[in-house]
Parts: C-alpha cells; structure tokens; sequence
C-alpha cells in the first residue's frame, strides 16, 4: 500500500490527507511543532456536506531527518512558505526516494522543486476546495464539492500516478489524473489570479463585481493578460476556454470570494508574490507587458505580511 507524507496542515492538507486516511490509506502528516500539538489534542477534525470525519490514528513528524517508508508527498502550503519548504523537501526526498506531488496555485513552484529534487520527481497538479480551519484547527468545508487533479509529466511517474488514481476511486473526494495537467494547472492560474486579485483589491465578492460594469472589465482583463502569457508559455487555449474564464465570475454565488480576500479580511499574509508576482516574473521573461495584473500586484503588495500596523 502507498504510503502518503502531507507537508502541511491546513485546511487543504487536513481534508485531502484526511479523506484519503478515511479510506484506510496510510497518512502521515509533516508540520511545525505548534500544529503538531494542536494536531495531538484535537486529531484530525472535518466538517463537510462530503461526509463529516475524526481521526486520532495517523503520524505526525516535526523535523525531516525523522520521516520514513514515504513513496509520495503532498505538498499542501501556501506559495509564500515554498522557499522554507525545499530543504525540508530535499531532505525527505533524499531519505525516501517519494515523488512530490505540490498542490500550489500558480505554476512557478513546478520549476523551483525540479531544480530541488529533480524533473523526475515532480508531479503536476493543484486542488479546488473551499473551506478554512476554525480555532481548534478543525476543517470547515463550505461548498458541496472537493477536488484534486494530478497528472505525470515525466514518464517516472506513470506509476505512482496510478496507483494515486487507484486512491482516487475509493475517497469521499475527487482525485482525478488529467492527461494534459500542465494546461489544467494554467486554467486555474489564470482564473485565480484574476479572482483573487479582484475580491482582494476591491474587498468585494462576486456579486458586486459581476454587477459593476468597470470592475468587471478589470477582472476580465487579468484573465486576458493571463490567457496571453499561457500561450506564450506553449498552453494552447480556445477562444472559447478564454471567454469561459473571463464570464466565470458571472455565474458564481454572489457571496462568494476568494481565499486571499478571506486572508486580507482577517489580516493574515497574502500570496500576492506567488500568484500576481509569478505573473510578472513570467511576463518580464518573455518581454510582454501586464499592466492590469501590474496595478492589481502593486495594490496588494503591501499587505503581503499581512495586516498594516
């Protein structure tokens, strides 16, 4: 049986690390001492319209060197604690031999991990899921839906992607292998940066800027820019893919928002330099100008850390 390392435990690590331990699957868990304790006391907690689930019985390592028996692990951090996260990576892969299989918005850490531990090593892929940790750092799933796409990109990685798929047919979640992840990975970049980059510049949901003609145009534009350097990046997109992306915020709930406007609200740092900045690294490497994603990145910029005192 696969045994799985999640490096990281919020909401995204807790509920698809738990989901897969609910199946019977062996799941450990790589964080920091303080989660570790809050980890020890309240166990692994979901709250969800998928299922509710409690668990005691799972592993908990708090340094590198201690992890052992991994075949895969499961990146589930933020884009602003990658660069603290690859010795770490390093060591665990060194030690085991497991692919990395990072669950990050964007598309940059794809390129910093493979200089870390080898192409070989990683796999492509991203989650979608709304929900947050409450007080006791349980999970709270607010929408009816979970996901987890993956997809190899180096042909080492044709069985571990398959035995991940073979997981996948048996969680009260969806983990679904995609032929083309890189193209997947670049949908949700672009959709999320654009999002993200709205709600938390405006403080404003869904509703309010699917309704206001000019910030529409605002958000629209971000996913134009961003079609834009997909293609130059070799991701071919349909007018029709681009324009889906661009109308998305139209059919949403009104009330909903994005996770970097949630963190902007209760004053927790922001992943503006892994989504809206990686956009600009990337626009800078091919000579092209983002000006929209350009002004949205300098709104936000400050608060990168988190509150202003």
């Amino acid at each position: 049986m696969m045994n799985i390392l999640v490096q990281g435990a919020g909401a995204l690590g807790v509920y698809f690390g738990g989901r897969i331990l609910e199946a019977g699957y062996n799941v450990s868990y790589f964080v920091r001492e303080r989660r570790a304790a809050q980890l020890e006391k309240e166990g692994l907690v979901i709250n969800s319209p998928e299922g509710d689930f409690t668990s005691q019985d799972f592993k908990i390592y708090t340094t590198p060197e201690s992890v052992e028996n991994i075949d895969l692990i499961i990146l589930a951090i933020k884009g602003y604690h990658l660069q603290q996260a690859i010795p770490q990576i390093q060591t665990i892969v060194e030690r085991t031999g497991a692919f990395v299989l990072p669950l990050l918005n964007g598309v940059e850490q794809l390129d910093l991990l493979q200089k870390a531990v080898g192409k070989e090593k990683v796999i492509g892929g991203f989650a979608g899921i709304i929900a947050t940790l409450n007080e006791k750092g349980h999970v709270v799933h607010s929408n009816n839906s979970s996901v987890v796409r993956f997809g190899a990109l180096h042909e080492a990685q044709i069985e571990i992607c398959e035995k991940l798929a073979e997981v996948g047919r048996n969680v009260k979640t969806k983990i679904l292998q995609e032929k083309d992840i890189l193209k997947h990975m670049w949908k949700k970049y672009i959709f999320i940066t654009s999002f993200s980059g709205i709600t938390s510049a405006t403080q404003l949901t869904s509703g309010y800027i699917a309704e206001n003609e000019a910030t529409l145009a605002v958000a629209q534009n971000i996913v134009y820019e961003m079609s834009m350097l997909a293609e130059k990046e070799g991701i071919s997109l349909t007018e029709k893919e681009i324009e889906s992306m661009a109308n998305n915020i139209k059919i949403m709930h009104p009330e909903a928002t994005s996770s970097m406007h949630q963190d902007m609200r209760k004053g927790l740092p922001l992943e503006v330099e892994h989504l809206q900045g990686g956009a600009l690294r990337i626009a800078a490497k091919h000579g092209v100008e983002i000006p929209v994603i350009q002004t949205i990145y300098g709104i936000l910029k400050p608060y990168e850390n988190g509150r202003l005192n």
